[in-house]
């Protein structure tokens, strides 16, 4: 074969090769990674652990130690994605939400990092508490803004914000910039048999700010959530069509690797699981 020929063919596979090695991916992030680690590692050892394995940087449980969270994280050179927060929409709560946020607020201008809000206090889907959400996320909507924050709306099994539907319905009801949907994959399989996404996210549009994910199975009857959260490397669930989905609808936001209930050594399951990640996004950057 002539050899200018194998030339040009190899310039071209290379060329090929190195665009979609460039193709931008969505950042990645740990949430939930210390809740079960059996090594009970340190916010420190937590951060480097994740600048080792290649992640862009982490989620962060409640308001307790942010200020530590963010010298750990900043010191690897990462990020803090998203704080979580519960608020409480029943007519009785004397705390909706933790008043430490006016303080924390300020602590997270300009750092993109997001605040995924719980929503609790009543009844799964009860329209009737809609008033008081609005009430309450518009406040901390008005809190956020000055400071840069995007509230994400988590939609959590058993809370009164417990599906997709749920969040979009609020989000629009609170119309404010800064107040969209979080797609959290365990949640929405233990939810919503449809099992249609892609008509689910192209409601949310726009307003969907983050997604979290991670291995599992397509179904699950049992209670507990061993095959509904595995690493991502694992399970029935089609990760490579759902990437490529998210990837065809234009979402380039954050997507939050879901470790909750994990057991043993948390270095184990993630790095299986942006092992995982590089490859289908490698995959999903071939597909045209």
């Amino acid at each position: 074969m002539n050899p200018l020929f194998l030339s040009a063919l190899a310039l071209l596979v290379a060329l090929n090769t190195a665009f979609a090695a460039e193709l931008p991916s969505n950042p990645f992030f740990a949430l939930c990674m210390d809740t079960h680690d059996a090594k009970k590692r340190s916010l420190p050892e937590q951060a480097a652990l994740l600048k080792e394995l290649g992640y862009d940087g982490a989620g962060h449980l409640w308001l307790d130690k942010v200020d530590e969270r963010l010298k750990t994280l900043d010191a690897a050179g990462l990020k803090l994605h998203q704080i979580y927060i519960r608020v409480d929409v029943s007519p009785d709560a004397k705390q909706p939400y933790d008043p430490r946020l006016k303080e924390i607020l300020p602590q997270l201008k300009g750092r993109g990092t997001q605040l995924a809000a719980l929503v609790g206090g009543g009844k799964p889907g009860d329209e009737s508490r809609d008033p008081r959400a609005v009430e309450l996320l518009r406040e901390i909507a008005a809190l956020a803004q000055p400071n840069g924050l995007k509230i994400a709306l988590y939609p959590h099994t058993s809370d009164w914000l417990e599906r997709v539907e749920d969040a979009v319905r609020v989000t629009r009801k609170v119309d404010r910039d800064n107040v969209g949907v979080m797609f959290n994959l365990c949640h929405w399989l233990r939810t919503d048999q449809q099992r249609n996404y892609r008509a689910l996210l192209e409601r949310v549009g726009p307003k969907l700010f983050a997604v979290s994910l991670n291995g599992a199975d397509e179904s699950d009857p049992s209670p507990g959530w061993s095959r509904y959260i595995q690493p991502l490397d694992a399970g029935s669930f089609d990760m490579g069509q759902f990437l490529h989905t998210l990837r065809d609808l234009g979402y380039r936001g954050p997507v939050g690797l879901q470790c909750y209930g994990l057991p043993g050594d948390a270095r184990d399951h993630l790095a299986r699981s942006i092992a995982a990640w590089r490859k289908l996004n490698q995959r999903a950057a071939a597909v045209k």
